[in-house]
């Protein structure tokens, strides 16, 4: 196939082996643009790495998100080996700009490149709990290697990302503007938020009191952020990055929850068939505990179901202060489906405060069975 002289020019900057043979455009992911390269080695084989375009628009400072995503693989790779486990293909690993580090930057943007994850592949949906508990393991894998990194060394590429106080903060602001006057139809909606107003703002609070300790966090466990061997459906890598920071293990362990153990989908309109799946849920914690049981704190353990409740309710007030401000944050093909996801997000964790007691009692079991 023939490949674009620039995208030529930008693959030679990268201290890739042997003899570029293919490029081809990955379509998967909505952020960044990426391509699978492919280059013959001398002694015959094949070999395929990932390129990358950052987006600098949703990532402003580039730089600081590549320092952070080196020194975590760094270090994720160390932890493996001390383990005597071999890290290929089951850590991401870069590949330096020749002349040194691992972004390249030029009129036409910035780029990295990764090693290819191979004989793997990622669900958008999980189809047995068996499956979900392997992605928790994977995430609780994660968190666990990464116990000990020196969190102060990491820069804080989204601020307050994850702070459910200052979320609020500026949902009021937006309901109080009321630019596109939709504030009156949804008055059930800013209620249900108002009530929970003190009892979301709890991570924050334990956080700033010391109860609870910041970690390395993935900020996205979507379930598609994980590798799986084609074969054995074995977990094999976490993926995707780029919004690696300092935050809350409960913040990982909700987010993870409130989007893969749900019934429906995020913009589901009909609002009977959001539930939590409390099988989901048990496989998926018992996976995260199985390999975070020693490495976090006994609090954060006991508190994991709040980390499901605070992150399903933020992303509520996420989305609502977006429908109020006009939708100009996230991507929408019709103009209330910022108000169906909201929708979707309080009724899901309606749903949830009425398990919250049976989510309490499976992490306690689950502790003593690992702990």
């Amino acid at each position: 196939m023939t490949i674009d002289s620039q995208l030529q020019s930008i693959i030679a900057r990268f201290d890739f082996p042997g003899e570029l043979i293919e490029c081809e455009a990955i379509k998967a992911g909505h952020i960044n643009r990426t391509y699978r390269v492919r280059f013959a080695l001398p002694e015959g084989d094949a070999r395929d790495f990932v390129l990358q375009r950052i987006n600098t628009f949703a990532f402003k400072k580039p730089k600081e998100v590549m320092h952070n995503v080196r020194l975590v693989t760094e270090h994720l790779c160390a932890a493996m080996e001390k383990q005597g486990r071999d890290p290929a293909n089951r850590v991401l690993r870069l590949v330096p700009v020749k002349g040194g580090g691992t972004l390249f930057e030029d009129e036409s943007g910035s780029w990295r490149a990764y090693d290819f994850i191979t004989h793997a592949r990622t669900v958008d949906q999980v189809d047995s709990p068996a499956q979900f508990r392997e992605i928790g393991r994977a995430f609780g894998e994660f968190q666990s290697m990464l116990a000990d990194f020196p969190i102060e060394e990491l820069y804080d590429t989204i601020p307050n990302f994850h702070h459910t106080v200052r979320r609020l903060e500026a949902f009021e602001r937006s309901v109080g503007a009321d630019v596109k006057g939709r504030a009156a139809d949804v008055a059930p909606e800013i209620e249900a938020i108002r009530a929970r107003k003190s009892e979301m703002g709890r991570i924050v609070g334990m956080i700033e009191a010391g109860e609870l300790p910041l970690r390395v966090t993935h900020n996205d466990t979507k379930i598609n952020n994980v590798m799986l061997d084609e074969g054995t459906g074995e977990a094999l890598c976490v993926i995707d990055l780029d919004t690696v920071m300092a935050g809350s293990a409960l913040y990982d362990f909700g987010d993870a929850i409130r989007y893969g153990a749900s019934t429906a989908k995020e913009d589901e309109r009909d609002l009977g068939r959001v539930r939590l799946d409390m099988a989901l849920f048990t496989a998926y914690t018992e996976g995260f505990i199985s390999e975070t049981a020693n490495g976090l704190t006994l609090r954060e353990l006991e508190e994991l179901p709040l980390g499901a409740l605070v992150m399903t309710y933020e992303n509520g007030v996420r989305f609502l202060t977006d429908y109020l401000d006009g939708d100009v944050y996230f991507h929408i093909d019709s103009p209330d489906d910022n108000l169906a996801r909201a929708r979707c997000q309080l009724a899901l964790l309606k749903d949830m405060e009425a398990h919250r007691d049976e989510m309490y009692a499976v992490v306690r079991e689950l502790i003593a069975k690992y702990r």
